[in-house]
């Protein structure tokens, strides 16, 4: 069994603990950030203790656990003239994948979202004097100098910096993914939850689940045009959820299932899924209708069979979905190769997972411990990752 490589790996959250003065509350124009250091108290502070510049050419760094051992470290250049305290935010989010109810949840429809925690973003926001930055594996520099692949990524940047009210300089963000982009885990999604709390811990603010949903969803809307919020909502929740219409219900599951997530290797695209997708329900209204009611009967009844632990039965809903997505137009050959080949390893069904088109296929199997054989041909009929997710959301 393979799968992608997690991201690089960061240490707990860390902010600033230095005993300098505080700023006043000025609501969000001081950031939201009540008794709070600002960049603006630390650059007085230092200059105040030292006028020389605050950046030096090569700071040396001595890092301090803080005593309440929650994580927090107070970071000192020792070299005269450097920055004394630097502050830095950590943040974390899970992959996803869509059991039942793809490309129907975007047209008012219900879906299950499944967590896949072994697949995470993380994500380091810290005080940086300069513009603001980004660090990925393909850009590190000025976020205005982003490639445009990367403009989901600004864009949860700079939501979430504007609605805590703080400029658009002096941090930089660093983000690692160990989740495959664009095949339909949600990667886009995460990322945005993973950037959004570390601007979130740095700035030691508060932040309400709707709120942070909002932010997610207009870097979405760069990423995938018109998101239904399931990838918000799955790529948060440490459980199965059934979403319909922006509501989350959670699931009550009681299954000896797991499932077999595999990689086809092809990048698809969300947007021009859906937008596939979309234009056959325009021309052929009277067709889609019924085929997205049948995936909703399908998705609903797959809700009881998690309750129920009826493996067979859901097997056979998921290869009708697919029968039933592939003639919306979301079907790839690549998709179809490895949907037959988890069939012949023995899954009771199998299906694509998310946009389609490509990225990758869900397999359901009796039990983990008959995943192999599952996996094997996968692996045989040109899978380039595979992961074995019970129904709890633990990763093999």
């Amino acid at each position: 069994m393979r799968g992608a490589a997690s991201g690089a790996e960061v240490e707990g959250m860390i902010d600033i603990r230095s005993g300098l003065p505080t700023s006043q509350a000025q609501g969000r124009e001081a950031h939201a950030r009540r008794g709070r250091l600002t960049i603006a108290d630390v650059r007085m502070h230092l200059r105040r203790i030292d006028p020389r510049p605050v950046v030096p050419a090569k700071p040396e760094l001595s890092m301090t656990r803080s005593p309440s051992g929650d994580g927090r470290r107070a970071v000192v250049a020792t070299e005269t003239g450097g920055i004394r305290t630097i502050g830095s935010g950590y943040g974390s989010a899970h992959a996803k994948f869509i059991l039942l109810g793809e490309h129907a949840v975007v047209h008012a429809r219900p879906a299950i979202g499944m967590p896949l925690p072994h697949l995470r973003v993380r994500a380091e926001a810290r005080i940086a004097p300069g513009p603001l930055r980004l660090e990925t594996e393909i850009h590190s520099g000025p976020l205005s100098a982003a490639p445009p692949r990367l403009d989901a990524l600004g864009t949860a940047i700079r939501t979430a910096l504007a609605h805590f009210g703080h400029p658009e300089d002096d941090i930089t963000v660093g983000v690692r993914s160990g989740i495959p982009i664009g095949r339909g885990l949600g990667s886009s999604a995460a990322a945005a939850h993973a950037i959004i709390e570390a601007i979130r811990s740095l700035l030691e603010v508060e932040l309400d689940d709707d709120e942070r949903f909002e932010i997610v969803q207009a870097a979405e809307r760069i990423a995938h045009g018109n998101p239904s919020g399931l990838d918000a909502r799955a790529t948060r929740e440490p459980g199965p959820i059934l979403f319909e219409s922006g509501a989350v219900t959670r699931l009550d599951v009681r299954f000896g299932g797991a499932f077999v997530i595999a990689d086809t290797g092809i990048r698809g695209s969300t947007k021009d899924a859906v937008d596939d997708v979309g234009a056959f329900v325009r021309v052929e209204p009277v067709r889609s209708a019924v085929l997205l009611d049948r995936l909703e009967a399908l998705t609903r009844d797959a809700a009881v069979d998690l309750a129920s632990d009826r493996r067979g039965e859901l097997g056979e809903r998921m290869t009708e979905a697919q029968r039933i997505l592939t003639e919306l137009g979301a079907g790839h050959e690549a998709i179809d190769r490895l949907v037959d080949a988890a069939r012949r390893g023995g899954a009771l069904g199998a299906k694509l997972t998310g946009g389609g088109q490509g990225g990758c296929i869900v397999a359901l199997v009796r039990s983990a411990d008959d995943a192999q054989p599952v996996v094997r041909a996968l692996e045989e009929a040109g899978a380039v990752g595979s992961w074995v997710v019970t129904h709890g959301g633990q990763t093999a």
